[in-house]
């Protein structure tokens, strides 16, 4: 494939994962507003959400509204507080019974117009930095990962990398990269300015799934050496038809294969995996040695303080909902961090539960020294903000927060380029 063939099919590819990403605009629009513009308030205080139901811009008067009000239920269920119905007027309001603790309080109204169900929620945050996590320290979660690296450590590293001329620019090398990991391989994407230099170097862990990677060409075109990696241990470069039968098949809820054995949990070499990541980044030699960082959203969320956690080679982190955060959340009443698993009877066993604990996302946070730059929603219900709260408020490195309070599971463009305007500034100074 020419290179301006390839670049038009990857355009179009990105501008449909784009669109998939951000919410449908509907006909009928409803819009619940929390009382305080930031939707967020002190434990002890009440909350009220005004509802409004939009057609053509225009309000709608006299439908019925179907509401009810509960603690963030992630994509679980959880206890509801309230629930009722009302008939629709410019002035319909909700009070909320106080909310006694910190935590999510979330209120969905629904109604049905020429008979079609349209629904929308808001989540309200009561005293969120002052969240603790639900999950615990493991005495030897130091030791138990110290370990993991000094076995990888030795393995050697054995890269092959291989030139994907078509994925190439006047600006940029593309290469196809194969490492030893423990336990298998990692592979991944490396782009590399042409221009002989020393770059700073950014390593892009990716969100859960199964897929093909491209690569960050235009990130390296501005000057940085970027290293994009799947956790799977195969090639990133096949038909995405081999990894839609993966997803649907041998790698189905891959996120809690062996969750009751810690020396051999799915994530184990994933973790390590992304420490291989950095080994391989650091070993180039148009790499500065210094200036390195970490990126992802969502799972990639999770591996960028994971990866910061375990490698003080990492300088900056830039994490979007970070998953895997406070998993035992459903277990003390509210949200647990994606995949949201202790939730009946089969998952919620003494042993799954323990060995979470050296895989969740807390118990990283509590020893990143990078300094970091977070963002999330409080509508997550993928990765519910009690989840992501429960780790970000661990950190004791420098960092900031930016919520942007209306998100789901995705990301306004503006939050993209705040990222990019903070990371490129920080691996640039």
């Amino acid at each position: 494939m020419k290179t301006n063939h390839y670049s038009t099919f990857l355009a179009a590819l990105l501008f449909t994962v784009y669109l998939t990403a951000q919410p449908s605009k509907q006909l009928v629009e409803v819009i619940v507003s929390p009382n305080h513009t930031d939707w967020t308030y002190e434990v002890g205080e009440q909350a009220e959400f005004s509802i409004n139901v939009l057609r053509n811009h225009v309000p709608i008067e006299g439908v019925k509204i179907n509401y009810k009000i509960e603690t963030d239920p992630g994509y679980r269920e959880v206890k509801i507080w309230d629930e009722g119905t009302l008939s629709l007027n410019n002035k319909t309001k909700i009070k909320a019974a106080k909310f006694k603790e910190p935590g999510f309080l979330r209120c969905t109204a629904t109604v049905t117009v020429d008979g079609k169900e349209y629904s929308s929620y808001a989540t309200t945050g009561f005293a969120p930095y002052k969240i603790e996590p639900t999950t615990t320290l493991p005495s030897d979660f130091e030791a138990f990962w110290d370990k993991g690296k000094e076995e990888l450590a030795e393995v050697p590293m054995n890269p092959v990398l291989t030139l994907l001329p078509e994925r190439c620019t006047d600006k940029v090398d593309v290469y196809h990269v194969k490492l030893d990991n423990v336990q298998g391989k990692i592979y991944g994407i490396l782009c590399i300015p042409k221009k002989k230099g020393k770059y700073p170097a950014i390593l892009h862990v990716p969100g859960a799934g199964i897929r093909p990677y491209y690569g960050e060409v235009d990130e390296a075109a501005e000057g940085f050496v970027t290293f994009t990696i799947g956790i799977h241990g195969i090639p990133v470069t096949l038909d995405k038809s081999v990894y839609d039968d993966l997803q649907a098949g041998a790698l189905n809820n891959y996120q809690v294969f062996n969750l009751d054995d810690k020396d051999n949990m799915y994530y184990r070499r994933v973790y390590l995996g992304c420490v291989r990541a950095v080994d391989f980044l650091d070993s180039l030699d148009s790499f500065n040695g210094n200036n390195m960082a970490v990126t992802g959203g969502s799972q990639g969320g999770a591996l960028s303080i994971v990866t910061a956690s375990l490698d003080d080679r990492i300088d900056y982190l830039a994490a979007f909902y970070p998953a895997l955060s406070d998993m035992t959340g459903f277990l003390h009443g509210r949200a647990g961090g994606w995949p949201q698993i202790f939730v009946d009877e089969f998952t919620n066993k003494t042993e799954k539960i323990e060995v979470s604990k050296y895989y969740d996302v807390v118990n990283f946070a509590r020893s990143v020294t990078a300094e970091g730059w977070y963002s999330w929603g409080y509508n997550d219900n993928v990765c519910p903000p009690a989840s992501t709260f429960s780790a970000y408020n661990v950190i004791d490195a420098k960092k900031e927060l930016h919520v942007f309070q209306e998100t789901q599971h995705w990301t306004f463009p503006e939050q993209q380029e705040l990222k990019n305007q903070w990371l490129f500034g920080k691996l640039k100074q």
